[in-house]
This record gives structure tokens, C-alpha cells and sequence, in this order.
């Protein structure tokens, strides 16, 4: 299935039913009263996240979405009933924007999550509130409210821990298939991969953290080349982002200047990725003969000016690819613990007696 991350949707509440008027006729009642009821509220538009899609390709299909009108009010003090709500599924890391104002108005993080994004209309008011002692016998009724009607812009970003950056043919299929269960395509031709995969890397009980292998990254990928923004847009949630190298490109192109140019297109797109964790994955050491790969990768590092983390690896043999998660493991467990650490102290700050 092709993998759809943007979606334009429309989305229409209820109105709300119209106030009745209606007076009490009763035998021996000649003058009952005003008894009309109000009108029931409309439905409101709800989205809530489910884990259990990871495509916005039902949007293309139903781009519609209404919840009912509530009922009018009815004689004898009866209220109108409310009209039910509608709940719309989306995938779990869905960010709403307006599409009139070009606002954010929710991100859908965690399960079960739901966004209000269209009220309902308030039901009209029955001539039983408008009775005063001037005014026995109100004919005045108001009409409900009309529901909110919004025009909504669905973005989806995976919610991975580690992304994998690289070049076309870094080899970020073979790593994924390495290091967890996914199955992604691979051949030896660019762009293999045209929808970004999920893998679940577990190094033991308790021990497991999402790695994603999203479509490779070419330059201009900021303004939209290629994939472009729907790569980058991927890599925002990542806390981890692995940079896929292919040490030895067999159309003879520099290592590092590949490096640059993605390092280019990162700032282009939001400087702040530049300042994530990233490490340097010099991938198909196999290609090269066993006793120059650690000089050419120490050469492609120190050419680099790399200070964060780097490995030498051959996915396509496994060989180093266990150490590149280990590692990872341990970043995340740190970072688990910094938080804990944190959340700790800021608990026992707030418990401190004021004043």
C-alpha cells in the first residue's frame, strides 16, 4: 500500500434543533401556557489517535465528514435529543491544522488521544422561556445555532525513535532489514523505498526502541526534490537520527560531500536537527579489502571533523550493526533515566514548604 501522510478533509458539526411553541391545551385548562421545549444540541466532529493505522488512505476516499443535527423541541416541556457525535480514526502522530488560517490546532501523540475540531450547534430555546407577566403567551421561539463547519489539513509523522538518514543506496533498507523484523524492499537501484517502514529493534526483555527507514534523502530534498518534505517531515519526532554513509559509492562520489549535502538540506529544512543526536554509520564495508576499511573510514571522520559517535558496519553481513544498536539502547535507557532523575527532583521541589 502506497504510504499517504497528508490528507485535506472537510469537517461539518451538527446544527442545533429550533426551539418549539406550542401551548399547554388540556381539558378544563383553558389557558395552559406556553410549554414549547428546546431544541437539541448538534453533534460535534471529534478525531482520536489509533494505533492500529499508520496511512492517511482512507482520506482519499471520504474527504466529508457531518454529525447529525440535533431534533426541535416539542410540546408538552420536551426537549429536543441531542444529535450524536462523529469520531474520525486517524494514525497516532497525526498533527490538524486549519487550512484557513494555516493554524495547528492538535497533535495527536498517544493512543486514544481525541481532538475536538468542529462544536456542535446550541439547540433554540422554546417559547416556555420567554413566559413573563406581561406576557402570558409567547409566540417566540429561537432556531438552534449552526454547527461549525472547518476545512482541516491532516499531516502524519512517524513516531520512531532512531530515523535513518542517507543518500539513495546507503544501504538503509539492508540496515532496518538487519536490525529488526521489517521487510522493506531492496534492490540495487535508487529509491527502492518509497514509504517509509518501521522496524522494532529488541535487545532483550524491556529492551526494544522503533527505528524507521524512510526514503532517501537527494539534494534540494527542502524544497521539495525527490520525496522531499514528506521525507523530512518524518524525521522531526526522531530523538536518535543515524546517518547512513556508503564509504565506498561506486559512482566514485566523496563520502563527506554526501554527508554536507544531506547536513545542508537538514538546516534548510529545520536547523534544530542538525543539533539532535546524529552518528555516522560508514555502511558496505564488505566492498572494501579487510585492512584498509578502518583507514578509509578514520580518513572519512577525521575529514569530518566528526565528535559524535560513528560506526563501521556491513548490513548486508550484519557485521557491526549489533554494536550501532547496543549503543542506541543505552542512549535511550540514559535519557529514560535523565527524565525519571528530573521528574524526581522537580516532585520534590514542588513538596517543599512556600514562603
Amino acid at each position: 500500500m502506497k504510504f499517504v501522510d497528508e490528507a485535506v478533509i472537510t469537517v461539518r458539526a451538527g446544527d442545533g434543533g429550533n426551539g418549539c411553541i406550542s401551548f399547554r391545551r388540556e381539558k378544563f385548562i383553558p389557558f395552559g401556557g406556553p410549554d414549547g421545549g428546546d431544541g437539541g444540541d448538534g453533534g460535534s466532529i471529534w478525531l482520536v489517535a489509533d494505533e492500529g493505522l499508520n496511512t492517511l488512505v482512507d482520506f482519499r476516499h471520504q474527504r466529508m465528514f457531518k454529525a447529525k443535527r440535533g431534533q426541535g423541541g416539542m410540546g408538552s416541556q420536551m426537549y429536543g435529543r441531542g444529535g450524536e457525535d462523529t469520531v474520525i480514526r486517524v494514525p497516532v502522530g497525526t498533527v490538524i491544522y486549519n487550512v484557513d488560517t494555516d493554524e495547528q490546532i492538535g497533535d495527536l501523540t498517544v493512543k486514544g488521544q481525541r481532538l475536538l475540531v468542529a462544536q456542535g450547534g446550541k439547540g433554540g430555546l422554546g417559547n416556555i422561556h420567554f413566559k413573563s407577566s406581561v406576557n402570558r403567551a409567547p409566540r417566540k421561539a429561537t432556531p438552534g445555532t449552526p454547527g461549525e463547519i472547518r476545512e482541516l489539513r491532516l499531516e502524519l509523522k512517524l513516531l520512531a525513535d532512531v530515523g535513518l538518514l542517507g543518500f539513495p543506496n546507503a544501504g538503509k533498507s539492508t540496515f532496518i532489514r538487519a536490525v529488526s523484523a521489517a521487510t522493506p524492499r531492496v534492490a540495487d537501484y535508487p529509491f527502492t523505498t518509497l514509504h517509509p517502514n518501521l522496524g522494532v529493534v529488541r535487545l532483550g526483555t524491556d529492551q526494544s526502541f522503533v527505528v524507521a527507514d524512510i526514503p532517501g534523502l537527494i539534494e534540494g530534498a527542502a524544497d521539495g526534490a525527490g520525496l522531499g518534505i514528506q521525507f523530512l517531515r518524518h524525521v522531526a519526532r526522531t530523538s536518535l537520527l543515524l546517518h547512513l554513509v556508503d564509504i565506498a559509492p561506486i559512482d566514485g562520489t566523496d563520502p563527506v560531500e554526501q554527508v554536507r549535502a544531506i547536513e545542508d538540506e537538514l538546516s534548510k529544512f529545520d536547523p534544530e536537527l542538525l543539533d539532535r543526536p546524529r552518528w555516522l554509520v560508514l555502511n558496505k564495508a564488505d566492498v572494501l579489502p579487510a585492512e584498509t576499511r578502518d583507514e578509509v573510514a578514520a580518513d572519512i571522520v577525521q575529514r569530518l571533523g566528526w565528535s559524535q559517535p560513528w560506526f563501521l558496519v556491513s548490513a548486508i553481513s550484519h557485521e557491526g550493526t549489533l554494536a550501532v544498536c547496543q549503543q542506541a539502547q543505552r542512549f535511550f535507557e540514559e535519557a529514560r533515566l535523565r527524565e525519571e532523575e528530573a521528574a524526581a527532583e522537580a516532585d520534590a521541589i514542588s513538596g517543599l514548604p512556600q514562603g
